[in-house]
């Protein structure tokens, strides 16, 4: 388990704001976890540090996600460099995403990106998203599309995929997986699992060909749009505290 990991608190080392930004940061890191979203040591979820500094906490590469805590999270600037004392070190490959996003974006205080089998599956295919259900109908007009480049090491990629990401919440990174941005954790996640769970949803429905699936209907997916409104920023509120209830039950210490 984390706690064994052997990382030193830092809760009295940080400013109240910041060590709660660790520990929501460390739980969405186990949520992945539980859900069966991370891939072994790779992707990244990130959060701005409240404050006047653009510093940000990140995953210490090489922890599984389910053995991060708050403490072992790396404080980083908006190059990816480390700017308070730490045993762990980061990829910085993996801050290229989403430093574009921060720096382009003062809303998107939490950034997840994710490999997932049925996110990468949706990614791969030629249309992408499909109005198949409610999770689907929540979700796309919020969707944004980034082409795939390669591995995320270029930095010239942050231009583009910024501009492809415009004002829009989530986003499908073609044949790569899937992003979603929040002003807080729970508004994040709540996002990722509703992209995510059209995405499952997708990949098993097409299993019966393309021509013997059920879009809805133009109305319902206008009505829907209208329902949704703003985004998930309502309904992540309610489901925060009961997702910290489940980590506390399965998945203890990712708040030292």
């Amino acid at each position: 388990m984390a706690d064994d990991i052997g990382a030193v608190s830092v809760k009295g080392r940080v400013s109240a704001e910041e060590w709660q930004a660790r520990v929501d940061l460390a739980a969405l890191y186990r949520l992945v976890s539980l859900h069966g979203w991370d891939d072994m040591i790779f992707t990244h979820i990130s959060m701005r540090v409240p404050g006047p500094e653009h510093h940000f906490l990140i995953n210490p590469y090489g922890l599984l996600f389910g053995e991060i805590t708050a403490s072992s999270l790396v404080k980083v600037d908006l190059d990816g460099n480390i700017v308070a004392p730490t045993t762990y070190f980061i990829n910085p490959a993996g801050f290229t995403i989403h430093s574009a996003v921060h720096a382009a974006r003062e809303d998107a205080l939490c950034v997840m990106h994710l490999h997932t089998d049925q996110g990468v599956a949706v990614a791969s295919q030629k249309e992408g998203l499909l109005p198949l259900s409610q999770h689907a109908l929540a979700v796309l007009p919020h969707l944004a599309h980034h082409d795939y480049e390669g591995i995320a090491l270029n930095l010239d990629e942050r231009e583009r995929l910024v501009k492809d990401l415009g004002d829009k919440r989530l986003m499908l990174l073609r044949n790569h997986g899937t992003l979603a941005v929040g002003a807080t954790a729970a508004e994040a996640f709540v996002g990722m699992f509703f992209l995510e769970r059209a995405c499952m949803v997708q990949t098993m429905a097409l299993t019966a060909g393309r021509a013997g699936v059920l879009e809805a209907p133009e109305a319902a997916q206008a009505e829907v749009r209208k329902q949704m409104g703003a985004g998930m920023g309502a309904i992540s509120g309610l489901a925060w505290p009961g997702l910290l209830r489940r980590l506390d039950r399965e998945s203890p210490g990712y708040d030292t």
